[in-house]
């Protein structure tokens, strides 16, 4: 992306990237509506304190680059990512797997760290969805700004993103 492209997306205030989701949202036949909060919860632990369900119902939007190329965890937030994991899967060494900087994150999403959906993208992100996710009936996700959640199921999350079930935490799919 170049550096007007990118100062672009910066530029763009929270209400854009919502309506980006919304959108997306809406052209997949999601069935949750955006849900605008009261005021930021930039963590699961925030998010769901706000909305008064399990923190493991909260789906955490964690980009890293694979040797480059962005990777996008949709992880339950009762837990952390297990970076040997990830390599496992991808088939690749654990050193080539590293958390993205801020603007990494914005510029393959568009949206800025604390508020990242899983869908409302510029382009399609490679993406992997906790197993654990699908122990809740309902998952809570970012919609494109640290104030904006959407509700889904662990099976449209999926379906939306064109992501890959995995097991990312090393405390496995039932243990929270």
């Amino acid at each position: 992306m170049s550096g007007e492209d990118l100062a672009t997306l910066a530029a763009d205030g929270p209400a854009a990237r919502v309506d980006r989701v919304r959108a997306a949202l809406r052209a997949s036949g999601a069935a949750g509506e955006v849900v605008e909060l009261d005021g930021p919860a930039p963590t699961a632990a925030a998010a769901a304190a706000r909305l008064g369900w399990a923190v493991g119902a909260v789906a955490n939007s964690l980009v890293f680059a694979v040797g480059g190329a962005p990777l996008l965890v949709l992880t339950s937030g009762a837990h952390r990512v297990d970076t040997r994991l990830l390599a496992g899967l991808l088939g690749v060494g654990r050193g080539r797997i590293r958390r993205a900087d801020p603007a990494f994150v914005l510029a393959v999403t568009g949206q800025e760290v604390g508020g990242v959906a899983p869908v409302g993208h510029p382009r399609p992100v490679r993406t992997l969805v906790d197993a654990a996710l699908a122990g809740h009936p309902h998952v809570w996700a970012g919609a494109g700004a640290a104030h904006a959640v959407f509700r889904t199921t662990f099976a449209e999350l999926v379906r939306l993103t064109g992501g890959q079930a995995a097991v990312v935490a090393a405390d496995g799919p039932g243990d929270r």
